[in-house]
């Protein structure tokens, strides 16, 4: 049996932006996971997660290693960027990803970006790890 709703993944250290994701993608049909770190994320593992959204300014763990530390495992994984900063520091770490925005980012054009994202993923078997 496959999963019927596709499962993202948003990790953030701002409660109020993961609320808002987590709102935004569920009345969406998506299935969210919410993380306050990249650490938590980790732990509780990538196996159901067929998209990652995370924010690229956090402590410890920033985005782009996170990034970094899910496509070792899960190079297949669809990885959206998001931060409040106006400007990339380092445009080659930013290479890789599936998508990028700016916050405050449109809703609309995030949840598209998300639908195509998943609409041009190899299916995946349910029990993979």
């Amino acid at each position: 049996m496959s999963k019927v709703r596709p499962v993202v993944a948003i990790v953030d250290d701002d409660p109020r932006l993961l609320e808002s994701l987590e709102n935004l993608l569920e009345s969406a049909g998506y299935a969210a996971r919410i993380f306050s770190s990249a650490g938590s994320l980790l732990v509780s593992g990538l196996s159901d997660v067929d998209l990652l959204i995370t924010d690229i300014g956090m402590p410890g763990t920033d985005g782009f290693e996170l990034r970094d530390l899910v496509k070792k495992t899960r190079a297949d994984l669809p990885v959206f960027l998001i931060t409040g900063r106006h400007e990339i520091a380092d445009q080659h770490r930013a290479k890789g990803i599936s998508g990028f925005f700016r916050k405050p980012f449109d809703g609309q054009a995030l949840l598209a970006a998300v639908s195509d994202a998943l609409r041009n993923q190899e299916p995946r078997d349910e029990h993979e790890s």
